[in-house]
């Protein structure tokens, strides 16, 4: 056997899919095996590699093992001369496998390789090559010297920046997203370490590697797409923690004590800082359009307060203090909370969402208002003053914001797609009904048919038409053309996805933040943001006055103190008061990912036959025709379950 390959899986159903198809198109001409590891996925993965790829050897773990330890349980029982750790959202191109391992076979020295890889937009990543993280290579990274002078071979050692990207060289750190490794390193320096669960183990490994002997090449005579980040977000504070403490785990390991301490030092230095940014960076991306409508607004209804108060109301002062700053902030949060849940900060600015949120608020605030003793009530010419203010300020300065530049504040519908469809006619065709599906807001659709595209005239067909999105057809077109062609067409800065072949779905990155940029079928209404903001509401508000009538309803549940925990859960947002009927995962295929639910749909129906396709159906049909009315009619039939 020369070749074995083994990819971890974790509820990466698509890309892994997309991946194998890219992997059984390989043309080669020796014996190899291919192994899926699943970390327990949840998300249909299992069902697609055994209905798909039944030829690929599939190990299922029933819990999440972490990279390392499920990579070692394949490499343990693998044949192969070679092992590719490959991860499952990468796209290799038709010859990339026979390449690498050519270069292997001709470089007895050669213990890894890594090779040139490419996000979803075409873009090279540096991390394709990789020096070790010392001390001071870490230093200039985390604080972004390495960004500043990215071929200087200090302050960029890192990204190894002063090596040229295209071409052939010795490297000190492979990745673990396409890591290839002679067997007979791995029997000599051992496999991955187990203590790494996700991050770092490759820099282990590759450090290992170069210890006993070997050399780790950087081989960019093939290409791969790389969706970086699709399990990780990487602004996420718990992406943080885990990535620097794996450099922990690495300086201890490997580097003298007093250069381990100095590195463990700075890392923890490094923790504070990132997390500190990534926190701060996370609330202001959040809350900073609802800050600043809070200020705007506050601004205006205080000067409004104290010149109404002293020159109209004949007081011989303002408003006392206590309604200048509680009762405004107060009236001022409930109308932009209801603007929030009618839609009016998603983007582009809808200016009838907006408006219809600050009626509804305003509305709440009247009602309040009218419930108020007699000495707390405030003045009703500032609740209209605000009914006429708010909107117009709020409106307002998102134009002038507009007009000066600030794209984020368009305002309108979502951009157009003005798409490019490159395939085999029928296959095109086929792709298009899944568009027809999405719900997209598509203007037009060009489709370039093979045999007959002329590819050299493409970058015409994009500027000409306007193209902002290229659709290839996988089952038409080879990985290496597509790659090809995404590098080709970088300039007219369009975004790129690939439609695998019989696959519902359509798969794409814009960036490394939102790698999971995925076309599927439109079963999920409960995946608008409108529905995902009211059953937030919806559990926040319901799971509070559940807990507060405990006293008087614990006596109907067999099990009180789960009714008490489950609720918690929910109104720490961990968990829902609705979810998915809990199935195989074979069962949840192509469903929209929720919380955990303490009641399911089959709560609100009566059903003879109970079998998992009729559960699936009602899980579908709630995904399908969401409404918070839905909820209250589960929770009504099935409020004796809620201990559960």
């Amino acid at each position: 056997m020369k070749l074995s390959i083994v990819i971890v899986n974790y509820n990466v159903a698509y890309f892994l899919e997309q991946c194998l198809h890219s992997v059984y198109a390989s043309k080669l001409a020796f014996d190899h095996e291919v192994f899926v590891v699943d970390n327990n996925s949840i998300d249909g993965s299992i069902a697609m590699v055994k209905e798909k790829f039944p030829k690929v050897n599939l190990i299922e773990n029933k819990e999440n093992l972490g990279f390392s330890k499920a990579n070692n349980q394949a490499i343990n029982i693998s044949k192969g001369e070679y092992v590719l750790l490959l991860n499952p959202d990468t796209l290799l191109e038709s010859d990339t496998l026979s390449l690498v391992v050519d270069f292997m076979d001709s470089h007895k020295d050669a213990g890894g390789l890594g090779v040139k890889m490419l996000d979803g937009k075409g873009n090279f990543l540096p991390e394709s090559k990789r020096g070790f993280p010392t001390p001071k290579a870490a230093f200039f990274k985390i604080f972004g010297f390495s960004k500043i002078f990215p071929k200087s071979k200090t302050f960029s050692a890192y990204h190894l920046g002063h090596l040229n990207r295209d071409q052939v060289n010795e490297i000190e750190v492979l990745s673990g997203a396409f890591m290839l490794l002679r067997k007979e390193a791995l029997d000599k320096v051992g496999l991955l370490d187990e203590d790494f669960f996700m991050y770092g183990e490759d820099i282990d490994l590759s450090y290992r590697i170069l210890k006993g002997g070997y050399k780790n090449y950087y081989f960019p005579k093939t290409r791969i797409i790389h969706y970086k980040g699709e399990s990780t977000k990487k602004d996420s504070i718990n992406y943080v923690f885990v990535f620097y403490n794996a450099m922990i785990i690495f300086a201890k390991k490997h580097l003298p004590v007093k250069n381990a301490r100095t590195f463990s030092f700075l890392i923890n230095t490094a923790i504070v800082f990132k997390a500190t940014l990534s926190i701060v960076g996370n609330f202001f991306k959040k809350l900073a359009l609802a800050l600043m409508d809070f200020l705007a607004v506050y601004a205006g209804l205080w000067f409004f307060a104290k010149y109404w108060g002293v020159y109209f109301a004949g007081q011989g002062e303002s408003y006392p203090k206590l309604f200048l700053y509680i009762i405004i902030p107060i009236f001022i949060i409930i109308n932009l909370l209801s603007i929030y849940y009618n839609g009016g900060y998603e983007k582009p600015i809808k200016p009838f969402k907006i408006l219809k949120g600050h009626l509804i608020g305003i509305l709440i605030v009247f009602v309040i208002y009218a419930f108020l003793p007699e000495n707390y009530r405030f003045s009703r010419a500032l609740i209209l003053f605000g009914a006429l203010f708010i909107p117009i300020i709020i409106l307002l300065w998102r134009f002038i914001a507009n007009i000066i530049g600030f794209k984020e504040f368009s305002f309108g519908n979502a951009v157009s797609k003005r798409i490019l469809l490159v395939g085999d006619k029928d296959e095109a065709k086929r792709v298009k009904g899944v568009l027809d599906k999405t719900k997209l807001n598509i203007e037009n659709v060009i489709e370039l048919s093979l045999p007959d595209v002329d590819f050299n005239k493409i970058d015409d067909v994009v500027k000409i038409n306007k193209i902002n999105e290229v659709i290839f057809c996988a089952k038409d077109i080879s990985s290496a053309k597509i790659i090809e062609l995404m590098t080709r067409l970088q300039q007219h800065a369009v975004d790129f996805k690939i439609a695998p072949p019989e696959s519902m779905f359509i798969i794409g990155s814009n960036s490394i933040s939102t790698a999971g940029d995925i076309y599927i079928q439109d079963i999920n209404s409960i995946n608008k943001a409108e529905n995902r903001r009211y059953k937030r509401l919806f559990d926040a508000v319901i799971s509070a006055l559940l807990i507060l009538i405990f006293p008087f309803v614990f006596f109907l549940f067999k099990s009180p103190f789960n009714y008490l925990k489950n609720l918690a859960l929910v109104f720490l947002n961990l968990r829902s008061v609705v979810g998915f009927d809990e199935l195989s995962s074979e069962d949840v295929y192509n469903l929209p990912s929720l919380k955990k639910g303490i009641l399911y749909p089959t709560d609100a129906v009566k059903i003879n036959n109970s079998s998992d396709l009729n559960i699936k159906r009602l899980n579908m049909v709630y995904a399908r025709d969401y409404s918070i009315a839905t909820d209250f009619n589960i929770l009504f039939r099935g409020f004796r379950h809620l201990d559960r």
